[in-house]
């Protein structure tokens, strides 16, 4: 699974604001009173619909060249990102508690170095997942 996506996004100006829609993801659109807010909400909408797709092991569908997408009027694309763990994280970071078991030696010499169990097993588990 990949880590971070890019997809083109065409803002429309509407009177009370913009709206936003993702062209290669059919259903994906928000909107916002001003551009900062609309790119806030473009980002929270990209990862909510890739959370979908990735959580009922749907095919994501790849990235438009922004320069093949026709427009209209004022319309504009920026190009929106999101960094899907980030996200993961941010929509459902609650802490779940892992019993593990390791050799002694290891033990003793990890908390001689202050290493964090909980830090180092979820750097693995995520470098596990992206290969």
């Amino acid at each position: 699974m990949k880590r971070h996506y890019v997809y083109p996004a065409v803002f429309h100006h509407e009177d009370t604001g913009f709206s936003v829609f993702f062209p290669d993801l059919k259903g994906c659109q928000t909107q916002g009173e001003t551009i900062e807010e609309a790119t806030l909400m473009a980002q929270e909408a990209l990862g909510l619909y890739l959370e979908c797709l990735i959580e009922d092991e749907k095919a994501i569908p790849p990235a438009s060249n922004p320069k093949s997408l026709s427009l209209s009027g004022d319309d504009f694309t920026a190009m929106i990102s999101v960094d899907i763990f980030a996200y993961k994280n941010k929509s459902n970071g609650k802490a779940v508690k892992k019993t593990l078991t390791i050799p002694a030696w290891l033990n003793e010499e990890a908390e001689k170095q202050h290493i964090n169990f909980s830090s180092v097993l979820q750097e693995a588990l995520i470098e596990k997942i992206l290969r």
